[in-house]
């Protein structure tokens, strides 16, 4: 079964992009929750997440306010995610308008993965920044 499964993900762009999906909203559920950074682990989704100048000069707290908007954004829809992987998104934060954007990497983050869906090959990058920084 686990053959046929993952047989069927090489060919299947559909099932590439939900299981991609999956593990990004695991990756950024992670950044607030300690049970999901465990099962991230066990998965082996790994990566790494950066701020602009613009969110990190805003302090401290806004900064965790953000990383907890980023980790619990739930709304996608077909113009936001046109994929359905879950690689970006907007939240508000203080009344500011911020953007979200996960690149998935290859092991060495130089290039993009040749399997995005495939954990033991891709490292994620979640990058916060304001919109006039994208």
């Amino acid at each position: 079964m686990e053959t046929e499964t993952a047989k069927d993900i090489e060919n299947d762009t559909t099932l590439q992009a939900a299981t991609i999906a999956a593990q990004n909203d695991l990756f950024r559920k992670a950044l607030i929750d300690p049970v999901a950074a465990f099962e991230m682990q066990t998965k082996g989704i790994q990566g790494q997440v950066l701020v602009t100048p613009g969110v990190s000069g805003e302090g401290a707290e806004f900064q965790a306010a953000a990383l907890a908007a980023v980790a619990t954004d739930t709304r996608f829809t077909e113009d936001n995610d046109p994929y359905g992987d879950h690689t970006f998104g907007t939240v508000m934060v203080s009344g500011q308008k911020l953007f979200w954007k996960i690149d998935l990497y290859d092991t060495d983050f130089t290039y993009g993965s040749e399997r995005p869906f495939d954990p033991a090959v891709t490292r994620r990058v979640l990058t916060i920044m304001c919109p006039s920084e994208y």
